[in-house]
């Protein structure tokens, strides 16, 4: 490192650590977090981390924490550090939820949050679920391997001999079952112990993730893997009964903790209750069924007083939601004091040195720590402070007007994770939806059509869940019916395009099918189905891509989470017409312009082939008579 105060300022001039980096996003919650000072809220982070020891030490078996706090207090800090200290131990499994779309189906909703963080990397290339599949093997078959060991060599060449013995790689998958349902006579779905031992194939490992969540398998993949696949119409009935189950097999090795985010937003279900009241139901039956763990939730404290307080039994919510207390109180955060002021700004600026390997004057530098002491002395929150320091981090000089959106567009396309969204049919198609209406605002006219409006698709019963939205343009003559489609399982791809090309019915003059995976050859509906949309109707085959869909994630999300970023719905909007964000689209622009007719070139496969490996080196002798 090196002291050169010239090279500093040259760099705090074009570097602002804290632009855009105001708002804990989900992101940060998992992956790289911002800094993070211990001694702020502490009294928070620890009750859950004395909860978990409780419950280690069998005082507890389950325990409700509820955190209140004003916005930009730092609840999301406090649930970021929670997240990272949890990934330290191995006593315990973090669980997160921070996104209801539909309250109407949020057992199924919840069963994707638990199988995501369940994906996470707990350590470097090791899933929390192939954790868990490597403890049941061991507990029921006697073994010690380690979950590296299982995942290089073991399964693999568990799975080789099966094939060549039984002509079957599931079969020892289904032995294995056998045996750990022995120990484990309270599974009622041994099929779920089934797919997690799958995570440990590297192979099949995306398959079992998205059987685990519910989805639907190509029928004849599911049945190499010996896994039987879940009607649309059971989804939401099974989900949170298979939550219950994988909980209970997680809480045999470790805690979970279970965290609600993000629950101050509008929305209301279908029976009149919000986001937190509905989160709340679901915490109580959590906390009723558990065989052990941590509930924790984050809110406004009116959300508290008058959203939860209000519930129907209100009473028996409270309880399980504040078991550690008392007096029945939600953990209240308190506002940053002067020390803390200073230690929050010297430990980002810390991290900011250090990246860009700079020693500093002074730890504060370029500011004065009597200036950040009596920005302390009012009380303020950490965003506050935060953007304080954004807006005063080039000394002596008042920044120049910025887009208050710019610094979080940048900070959201930053941490995308490219491999996280792609399956994610409903925010691709809120992106969307939210980029044809910044056209339609101003009635843009793209790849010849004038777009005027985005409308809801008015349907039956029978025909819910399927299409998605309905671009209209050119005075009402091009009205072109939308359909986001990446999951598997010719039946619903068949139903959804049934739909699609039903242009009389639902309002079309073109469908346009959105999709970065094929489809298989021997799916007969959908093939048929193909054929009259791109020969015969004049609709289009889009290819989804990572790249063209990122950037409206990004600002889909900011402007879907406005409240919190404290931006209005205009100055997103004004952002979106500045940056060129929907009208320079290739995504955009490709579903507007004249369909080719033709089916994209380079799409993924959807068959999720079998693939077996076919040497595996540096492994023990292992015999299949198990």
């Amino acid at each position: 490192m090196t002291t050169d105060t010239s090279k500093i300022d040259q760099l705090i001039k074009t570097h602002n650590p804290f632009a855009g980096h105001i708002v804990v996003r989900p992101q940060q919650i998992w992956g790289k977090s911002f800094p993070d000072v211990p001694s702020i809220n502490s009294h928070a982070s620890n009750a859950v981390f004395d909860a978990i020891d409780k419950i280690n030490r069998g005082q507890l078996q389950t325990v409700g924490i509820t955190i209140t706090a004003e916005k930009g207090l730092g609840k999301s800090h406090i649930i970021s550090r929670i997240r990272h200290q949890l990934q330290t131990r191995e006593d315990s499994l973090f669980i997160y939820m921070s996104k209801y779309d539909n309250l109407n189906q949020i057992q199924y909703q919840f069963l994707q949050s638990v199988t995501s963080s369940l994906r996470a990397f707990i350590r470097p290339d090791v899933m929390a679920f192939q954790e868990i599949a490597a403890e049941l093997i061991n507990e029921s078959m006697g073994w010690k391997h380690t979950t590296e060991q299982y995942i290089s060599s073991v399964f693999p060449k568990l799975l080789k001999q099966s094939l060549v013995k039984y002509n079957s790689v599931a079969t020892v998958v289904e032995t294995l079952r056998n045996h750990i349902e022995q120990k484990k006579p309270n599974i009622t779905n041994p099929y779920i112990i089934q797919a997690i031992l799958w995570t440990l194939s590297t192979n099949q490992i995306n398959a079992a993730n998205f059987w685990l969540s519910g989805k639907e398998l190509p029928e004849a993949h599911a049945q190499l893997m010996g896994l039987p696949n879940i009607t649309d119409s059971d989804k939401e009935n099974q989900a949170l009964n298979n939550v219950r189950q994988i909980l209970d097999i997680i809480s045999d090795y470790r805690v979970p903790v279970i965290c609600f985010d993000e629950l101050d937003i509008a929305d209301i279900a279908d029976n009149g209750f919000t986001a937190a009241q509905v989160i709340a139901n679901l915490s109580k039956d959590l906390y009723n069924n558990l065989k052990k763990g941590v509930v924790l939730l984050a809110m406004y404290p009116d959300t508290w007083n008058q959203q939860i307080r209000v519930l129907p039994q209100a009473e028996a919510v409270i309880d399980r939601l504040v078991t550690e207390k008392s007096d029945r109180q939600p953990i209240e955060l308190r506002y940053l004091n002067s020390d803390h002021v200073v230690a929050l700004v010297q430990t980002w600026l810390k991290e900011f040195y250090q990246e860009h390997q700079q020693i500093p004057p002074h730890p504060l530098y370029p500011f004065n720590e009597n200036k950040l002491r009596e920005l302390g002395k009012g009380k303020p929150t950490i965003r506050v402070v935060l953007r304080w320091c954004a807006e005063n981090f080039i000394p002596g000089v008042t920044p120049p007007p910025v887009n208050p959106v710019k610094g979080y567009y940048q900070s959201e396309l930053d941490n995308i994770d490219p491999n996280s969204f792609m399956e994610d049919e409903l925010s691709i198609v809120v992106a969307l939806k939210l980029a044809f209406i910044s056209l339609a605002k101003d009635r843009v006219e793209l790849e010849n059509v004038k777009v005027e409006a985005v409308e809801e698709i008015v349907t039956t019963k029978a025909d819910e869940g399927y299409l998605n939205f309905r671009v209209v343009g050119n005075n009402r003559q091009v009205k072109i019916g939308i359909l986001v489609l990446q999951q598997s399982g010719g039946k619903f791809i068949g139903a959804a395009l049934k739909r699609l090309i039903n242009y009389k019915k639902f309002d079309f003059t073109r469908g346009c099918l959105i999709r970065s995976k094929k489809i298989s050859s021997g799916a007969s509906v959908p093939q048929q189905c193909l054929k009259t949309l791109l020969h015969k109707q004049g609709g289009e085959w889009v290819k989804l891509q990572s790249e063209d869909i990122q950037p409206l994630l990004a600002i889909s999300t900011i402007y879907y989470n406005c409240r919190t970023y404290e931006l209005t719905e205009e100055e997103i909007f004004d952002f979106i017409k500045q940056e060129k964000i929907a009208i320079n689209n290739p995504l955009i622009r490709e579903i507007l312009s004249d369909p080719s007719g033709q089916e994209p070139d380079n799409l993924t496969d959807d068959d999720l082939p079998m693939r077996i490996p076919q040497s595996v080196e540096n492994s023990d002798d292992i015999k299949l008579n198990i």
